[in-house]
């Protein structure tokens, strides 16, 4: 048994914590190989070995695959950059991807491609199977002036939605009940506790309140409710 063998079967816990705020600005975590050659992984947050309850940025090196598996507790992703295949289809940067629990599927990438996932985090009766591809959807004016919206998903107290500010808009100090999570896109987020560049990940617990500080042209991936 190989060295990376062992370490995949280890029990990992990485920002395990839910009730704890967490942050992962661009170039503060490596990405590492997993099993497959081609295939590296950068561990957001992780509780389990190789299955595990995680929250992950994957990157395919070109004509680079994953063997068949079936997804026990669920998968979650959005495709970051290049186009990410499988047998049902092939899913370009911006698009959005639910495949629940009992839901089997090989992936493979041609020209390579980079992906923010999710596993394990499905609540139970979740079972829609679907995607969108953000490029041609369309946007809606979001609750506070100045904010898009492109809602996503929706179950029980789970909300999915990209967000872009424009000029002009603007936020009060808001508490978020069931947590929030967060993943910029574009531009950088802000808020009274730093400021988050592109490809930053930042996950509010429960309870938790802040004030964003819009800036112009940003464009976030948010997650809200499913932390309670």
């Amino acid at each position: 048994m190989t060295d990376l063998q062992r370490d995949t079967r280890q029990h990992l816990l990485i920002r395990a914590d839910l009730s704890q705020r967490a942050v992962v600005l661009p170039g503060e975590e490596s990405f590492i190989p997993s099993p497959m050659a081609g295939v590296e992984r950068m561990m957001l947050d992780r509780d389990g070995g190789e299955v595990a309850r995680a929250t992950t940025i994957v990157r395919y090196a070109p004509n680079s695959y994953f063997p068949a598996h079936t997804h026990s507790g669920g998968e979650e992703f959005y495709v970051l950059e290049g186009v990410f295949s499988d047998e049902h289809g092939d899913y370009p940067a911006g698009t959005y991807v639910r495949n629940p629990p009992g839901t089997a599927h090989k992936p493979f990438t041609k020209d390579g491609c980079t992906i923010f996932v999710k596993l394990h985090q499905f609540q139970p009766g979740d079972l829609r199977q679907f995607s969108i591809d953000t490029n041609h959807a369309d946007w809606r004016e979001g609750q506070v002036s100045g904010l898009s919206e492109l809602p996503l998903y929706h179950f029980g107290r789970e909300h999915v939605s990209l967000i872009r500010w424009a000029p002009g808009a603007s936020f009060t100090q808001h508490t978020h009940a069931g947590g929030e999570e967060m993943l910029v896109l574009s531009g950088a987020f802000v808020d009274e506790f730093g400021t988050y560049p592109a490809g930053s990940w930042i996950r509010n617990p429960p309870g938790s309140s802040h004030r964003p500080m819009p800036q112009p042209g940003s464009t976030i991936l948010v997650k809200l409710g499913h932390l309670a």
